[in-house]
């Protein structure tokens, strides 16, 4: 649903995770099999991958200042599961993070979550307000105050019902 496009770097994986849930209309992609091998999933890999997608967003849904939607697993929890390493380049000595094993995606997610710590640009990676929504979107706002991943759609039906519930 988000007009703001894609989060940067390995942000857009954990964004588009969380984004294979349509929570308004209860479509899941993770149930296709293009889907699953977009994210490297086996069949037997969707309910710990739906357990990752789900704590990622109470994550976001923090970094937009909203409440958790429900009680989940801790994302510490899930990405202490999924060591990192440092590795460095001999040629140029730069040093970067790197997953133990690239295959799983919850690596690949702890991988990109330690890179966008580092860049600082993990907090901007937000999940809209709106009950019905809870898509992931970059928030690119100079202030970084974004509360929908839509203005025209979901920031937009939030300012109507305010309006409507103070009356005439």
């Amino acid at each position: 649903m988000s007009e703001r496009g894609h989060a940067p770097g390995g942000l857009e994986l954990v964004q588009s995770l969380v984004n294979t849930l349509d929570i308004e209309s209860g479509a899941d992609s993770l149930d296709t099999a293009e889907s699953r091998a977009r994210f490297g999933l086996a069949a037997d890999g969707v309910p710990s991958a739906r357990e990752l997608r789900e704590s990622l967003r109470v994550a976001l849904l923090a970094h937009a200042g909203h409440p958790p939607h429900r009680e989940v697993t801790p994302l510490d929890a899930l990405l202490a599961r999924a060591p990192l390493y440092v590795t460095v380049d001999a040629r140029d000595g730069s040093a970067a993070l790197a997953p133990a094993d690239v295959r799983p995606l919850l690596f690949r997610v702890a991988a990109a979550v330690a890179e966008s710590v580092v860049a600082g640009t993990w907090t901007r990676l937000k999940a809209c307000e709106a009950e019905t929504c809870h898509w992931a979107y970059y928030d690119r706002s100079p202030a970084g105050r974004g509360r929908w991943c839509s203005m025209q759609v979901c920031g937009a039906r939030a300012k109507m019902r305010r309006y409507r519930a103070k009356g005439p």
